[in-house]
């Protein structure tokens, strides 16, 4: 029988206000309307041109009478549905939906916008709200009237992804079309969330003027630092202090506002102390700035009254229009030569470049731009989040996806804050730019309520979306430095060229440790008495050699006099392997590598990088896999099996075409009797412990039993070692038993888990994981990659599973973790596997209460 546990209290979206960026990069708040909203909503009407009143009326409408004043701002949040949006705590649109009818099936959907804001997004913005809060409430498809002189509005319809349906009639085009999401409809969401977020960082890294809050006149402080930062970078914009009495600051004109200085400013720096910072977001925002990048402390890192002030600061600055990065970061950076931007607290940057650089702490990023500039990591953009309290990663990603200047994106992570989204972004990203993310492995306490995935799974989720994950600083940068400068390998074949047996050895044992190949032939000892002639041919015969995809090269010093200095200068042999264009790495115990060859302190180094790379490029050159319509399945039965007073798990299961066979408890010899005859001999019993029902080598598992005595003396056994209460199964033919395991991870949301049962293989850890939606590749791979999966192919010369039945049941384990937020884990332990088939023998589900899951549900801040 499937169990449920964890049964939660649901809870209402309703009544919660949203931020949401518009199609310019700017912030507006969302939220339902409320009575108490007529006064603005009059006020609004009143701003709105005669052509605008006419297309959403039908009509000149000059005022809003009362009676439809109340009807406006009066709704029941089910039948009837309205959402206005603010700007500076102004509403400027609103949109609603009226059932039409009595439990109908189709609303009618209406919204307007102020002609300020026409054209920024918001009619997609509230399409989405409106038909997400309608499928909420059972209603299937909108239907809306509009004239035909309203073409924006037929093109928000038209454009949304749904299959609309027009017709013409008294002057009035009429549509209607289902709203269920689709993958057309999910497309054009995730695009616009993508220019959006795109927009909102292009406007903080490429401002036309700063302007900075808390820099003291006599250059003491963090604001005092950016400042001369800025000033010494050569910031191509107008730079403005703002201070209360000072005339100057750090030899630059200051004013008491930003109003005052008379320049268009587009970011602003702030290192005032929390109490200030209201003060700070409403000069800024009278000043036209359209982002925050906070480097004061004291926020949410402080304690709650800080969190308090953080939230507050956010709140601020998004009714202004503004985006935050920080609180508490080392700010942002952007090396192209028409804007020259250093607004941070690091004295220098490392050279201009193309590699895009996070970080969510600052003092990790102060070292990891030091580091970088050491070893000549060409940066393109740099942003240190701090708090994390708005500007992420994933809008870092957002934005570094269409960056022309930006070829690398490494990623420095703490926390995930949106998991879903990020595995998402990185699967499309990582299509067209490396990602290489140092993020640890660690599940915070709370997630989840099974054992999730260890560090190799983890590792192995990261690939799965494209991203090269690092354990440490030293090897973000090693795997940065070759990525922005070299061509990723073609292949695994590895040719190993040195002067050294030892350090040519050392490499090719490294090689092979790393899942690499050393090429046939290889490794190539030069000797320690070639001089540069003779390397550069070495390297160069390899470099053209069809069986070696990349190169590792490794010099050790001569001894002394045994070069004479023109034969010793071997770094010049490098350029000539380069320029036919394979991979180099390069180790060199002596001398400086010229541009563009990643030199490394030591051979493991080097090749691990490497190694890192090629992985990324098999991935690349692997096919992203497609998620498959799977038949049988029953969405208004799901949804009716995770009813909000009780839920029914085998339904549940049931309603995504995954049956379990079925499972009687009993407490006695009797109860065990009358259940077998109902289900027929022979039968299976079993303890009813979750941690017992599988487990044969303890004895906690009777099989096969024939008849009424071989029951009861079972029964009575069993009760004696485990206790009164167990199951009764009927038998189902042998096969090799798996399990299916859902958890949430925190860096990736819901993950499925695949492995063959036993004791052996729980000890051992051996799981395949992948992050959910599952794709036809991801289930394929979950069921060969565990280390035991050789015993579903044939081991020994047993018959070979139904391994697409398998795939066919992670697909749609996958399917519900995804669809179903409300179920936080599920086991479907064991699972047997034959030739013929599946049989799955129980089942244990984890359900909580309705929960909003990150990246779901229309757009929101």
């Amino acid at each position: 029988m499937s169990r449920v546990r964890g049964e939660g209290v649901p809870v209402t979206t309703v009544g919660q206000p949203v931020d949401v960026l518009l199609s310019d990069g700017s912030t507006v708040q969302l939220r339902p309307i409320d009575p108490a909203d007529a006064p603005d909503i009059v006020a609004m009407h009143s701003r709105f041109s005669e052509r605008t009143r006419y297309l959403r009326y039908f009509s000149p409408y000059p005022r809003i009478p009362e009676r439809d004043l109340i009807r406006f701002v009066t709704v029941d949040h089910h039948d009837r549905e309205a959402f206005v949006v603010l700007a500076a705590d102004q509403i400027v649109a609103v949109g609603r939906y009226e059932r039409l009818g009595p439990q109908a099936p189709e609303a009618e959907v209406a919204f307007v916008v102020e002609d300020a804001y026409q054209g920024r997004g918001i009619g997609s913005v509230l399409m989405e709200h409106l038909a997400d809060a309608a499928r909420r409430n059972d209603i299937m498809s909108f239907v809306a009237e509009v004239l035909p002189a309203n073409g924006t509005m037929l093109r928000v319809f038209a454009d949304f992804g749904y299959q609309v349906q027009r017709e013409y009639a008294d002057g009035v085009v009429h549509l209607s079309f289902p709203i269920a999401p689709t993958e057309a409809s999910l497309e054009v969401q995730r695009g616009r969330e993508h220019r959006t977020e795109a927009r909102s960082i292009a406007r903080l890294l490429a401002p036309r003027g700063i302007v900075v809050y808390g820099a003291s006149a006599t250059g003491q402080g963090v604001g005092a630092a950016v400042l001369g930062h800025l000033r010494d970078g050569g910031f191509t914009g107008a730079v403005v202090p703002v201070h209360p009495s000072a005339a100057t600051v750090a030899g630059l004109p200051a004013y008491p506002s930003a109003v005052d200085a008379g320049a268009p400013v587009d970011l602003a720096v702030v290192a005032v102390p929390p109490q200030a910072a209201a003060a700070v977001v409403a000069d800024a925002a009278a000043a036209g700035v359209h982002g925050l990048v906070v480097i004061s402390a004291g926020f949410a890192e402080a304690g709650g009254e800080g969190a308090a002030a953080q939230r507050a600061l956010v709140r601020a600055a998004h009714a202004a229009g503004m985006r935050v990065v920080g609180p508490n970061c080392l700010g942002v950076a952007n090396t192209d030569p028409t804007v020259r931007l250093n607004a941070t607290l690091a004295p220098a940057l490392p050279p201009a470049g193309r590699v895009g650089i996070f970080s969510q702490s600052g003092a990790f990023g102060v070292a990891l731009l030091a580091e970088a500039d050491r070893r000549g990591l060409g940066l393109s953009s740099f942003v240190s989040a701090g708090n994390r309290a708005d500007v992420s990663g994933n809008d870092l990603l957002q934005y570094w996806q269409d960056d022309s200047g930006t070829d690398v994106i490494m990623l420095y992570l703490e926390t995930f804050g949106n998991p879903r989204k990020f595995a998402r972004l990185a699967r499309r990203i990582g299509r067209a730019k490396p990602v290489v993310a140092l993020a640890s492995p660690a599940r915070p306490p709370g997630v989840g309520d099974a054992a999730g995935p260890d560090e190799v799974a983890v590792a192995a989720l990261f690939a799965q979306s494209g991203v090269i994950r690092v354990d440490t600083v030293p090897e973000l940068l090693d795997v940065g430095v070759l990525l922005a400068n070299q061509p990723l390998p073609a292949g695994g074949r590895v040719g190993v060229v040195g002067n050294s047996s030892a350090l040519t050895g050392l490499a090719a044992t490294a090689c092979v440790g790393q899942g690499l190949s050393v090429a046939d032939g290889y490794p190539r000892d030069v000797g320690p008495s070639a001089g540069a002639a003779e390397f550069a041919a070495a390297l160069a015969e390899t470099a053209a050699d069809e069986r070696v995809d990349a190169l590792v090269v490794v010099f050790a010093p001569p001894l002394p006099g045994q070069l004479a200095a023109v034969d010793a200068d071997v770094t010049a042999a490098l350029p000539a392997a380069l320029a036919l264009g394979k991979p180099t790495v390069a180790t060199f115990l002596v001398g400086r590598l010229p541009p563009g060859v990643p030199a490394y302190g030591g051979v493991e180094e080097a090749v691990r990088a490497l190694a890192r790379a090629h992985r990324y490029a098999e991935w690349l050159r692997r096919p992203p896999g497609v998620a498959p319509e799977l038949p049988g399945l029953d969405r208004a039965a799901a949804q009716a099996a995770l009813r909000a007073d009780t839920t029914d798990p085998g339904a549940l299961l049931a309603a995504y075409g995954i049956d379990v066979v079925a499972s009687v408890p009993v407490d006695s010899a009797d109860a065990a009797v009358e259940a077998a005859a109902r289900l027929g001999f022979p039968v299976a019993l079993k303890a009813a412990a979750p941690g017992l029902r599988h487990r044969l080598d303890l004895g906690a598992v009777r099989l096969d039993l024939p008849d009424e005595p071989t029951l009861r003396r079972a029964y009575v056994d069993l009760a004696a070692a485990f206790g009164a209460d167990a199951l009764v199964q009927p038998m189902v033919p042998p096969g090799v038993a798996c399990v299916v395991e859902v958890v949430e991870d925190p860096a990736f949301g819901p993950v499925v888990g695949f492995g063959l049962g036993g004791v052996a293989t729980e000890l051992l850890g051996d799981r395949a994981w992948r992050a959910v939606p599952l794709t036809d590749r991801d289930a394929a791979e979950l069921v060969d990659e565990p280390r035991a999966a050789p015993l579903l192919r044939g081991h020994r010369g047993a018959a070979p599973v139904d391994r697409a039945a398998l795939a066919d049941l992670l697909l749609r384990v996958g399917q519900l973790a995804d669809e179903q937020p409300r179920v936080r884990s599920l086991t479907l332990n064991p699972v047997l596997a034959r030739p013929d088939g599946i049989s799955v023998l129980h089942a244990q589900v984890g359900v909580g209460g309705v929960v909003a899951r990150p990246d779901t549900g229309p757009r929101r801040l």
